[in-house]
């Protein structure tokens, strides 16, 4: 189940979102980003929305947010992020999530997605977003510092909606 994230959600999504961005593999914010930064750039406000995926039992799973990806005369395009704790990776959260944000920006009006960074690396994240109709339309060579390999390409992926 997909629903909105509420601040009682934060205790959940923290751990898992300092994790990945700890690792410094897939996500361009500082790998020391503190909570309290955290939780202001995930927890969007409106016009942006971020939400959480979770199982029966109530489990956080993931969590996406969404938002416009500019403002003023490129406002009607959405952007969006997503976080999916590994321990529950494999499991088709990433792609549920995904999803719900393209039916969110569709009802919300946007004509298309846009994702500024994925990184050429993350072949799962860039699989899955080809998989659901997105396309690369650049890559930034070298835009990218990976820990383990180094500088690496950083995809700008775009689909219509």
């Amino acid at each position: 189940m997909i629903r909105t994230a509420t601040a009682d959600d934060w205790p959940a999504i923290w751990p898992f979102l300092r994790e990945i961005v700890a690792a410094g593999e897939t996500f361009t914010w500082d790998r020391d980003t503190g909570e309290e930064r955290a939780r202001g750039m995930w927890l969007q406000a409106p016009p942006g929305h971020t939400v959480v995926a979770v199982d029966a039992a109530g489990t956080v799973l993931g969590s996406a947010k969404m938002n416009p990806n500019h403002m003023g005369g490129a406002s009607h395009i959405s952007s969006a992020s997503f976080m999916v704790d590994p321990v529950h990776s494999g499991r088709g959260v990433g792609r549920a999530l995904g999803e719900h944000a393209l039916d969110w920006a569709r009802a919300q009006g946007y004509r298309a997605m846009q994702f500024n960074a994925v990184v050429e690396t993350n072949t799962r994240a860039v699989a899955l977003w080809t998989a659901l109709g997105f396309e690369v339309v650049a890559t930034l060579p070298e835009g990218f510092e990976h820990p383990a390999r180094g500088f690496v390409g950083l995809h700008i992926m775009y689909r219509r909606l």
